[in-house]
């Protein structure tokens, strides 16, 4: 695992909401706006950028922890902003903040962690589930 950043460094990632993004289950679209579990897929992938860097080739990252705070709402067609931010490096633990913005509105806030391990670690762990 390489150390490249430290608490404040940023990533960003741009997602235009898509139909697919919208909130919508078995029985149907409840309405024509960014799902939160849609967000929460994009900010996840906003945080896993630095992973994406700090991970050797035998390794991989792997989800410990989101939350999210879902503030506003989204139409399709808006292009969301994600910035993530590493608040700490615990170890082999990213830890990132996070926001989602569409202009200066806030729709989205939280943290997410995720682990970076050996794959050959993570291997071990599934098949023992």
């Amino acid at each position: 695992m390489k150390q490249l950043f430290q608490p404040g460094d940023i990533k960003t990632f741009s997602r235009r909401v898509r139909e697919e993004d919208c909130a919508a289950f078995d029985s149907g679209q409840v309405h024509p706006v960014y799902a939160t579990f849609a967000l929460a897929r994009d900010a996840e992938w906003c945080c896993r950028l630095f992973v994406l860097d700090m991970k050797d080739a035998d390794e991989e990252g792997i989800g410990t922890m989101l939350s999210v705070q879902h503030l506003s709402p989204a139409p399709a067609g808006a292009t969301v902003i994600f910035t993530a931010a590493v608040k700490e490096i615990n170890g082999n633990e990213v830890i990132c903040r996070f926001d989602a913005r569409v202009g200066d509105r806030v729709i989205a806030s939280g943290e997410q962690g995720q682990k970076i391990l050996k794959k050959e670690k993570l291997e071990q762990i599934f098949r023992q589930l």
